[in-house]
């Protein structure tokens, strides 16, 4: 299988557990950014099952504690690209843990829904 998660070089895990692995993402949007991937190929994150959710889950606290100890942000923001549409480019289900800095950007708030030119206005 062409997969680059599939295939990926297990001496740049940053942790691991049964369900997945963890690895610093190649393009951060900030520090630290790392990606959470379950080591079974499959595309959607509603493919996954109740166990790998859990795991996945589980091996992202581990990352944070990672993340907290060698970069100390002041927050995160948690994401999963879900189809073409959805901002998915690699076919194969990864999440994103993205620290947040004090400053990275001007006006935090509203987190993701800063993503696009809102629907409707939201002041938080």
């Amino acid at each position: 299988m062409d997969c680059l998660f599939c295939n990926y070089d297990k001496t740049k895990y940053i942790a691991e557990n049964t369900y997945g692995f963890a690895i610093y993402d190649q393009f951060p949007v900030n520090k630290g950014h790392a990606l959470i991937i379950p080591n079974r190929h499959f595309e959607s994150y509603f493919e996954a099952t109740h166990e790998e959710i859990t795991g996945l889950y589980a091996l992202m606290n581990d990352v944070k504690e990672i993340i907290d100890e060698e970069f100390s942000p002041d927050g995160y923001n948690i994401g999963v690209n879900v189809g073409e549409c959805g901002g998915q480019t690699i076919m194969h289900l990864h999440m994103h843990l993205i620290p947040r800095y004090k400053g990275d950007v001007e006006n935090p708030r509203g987190g993701v829904r800063k993503l696009k030119k809102e629907l409707v206005p939201y002041d938080g």
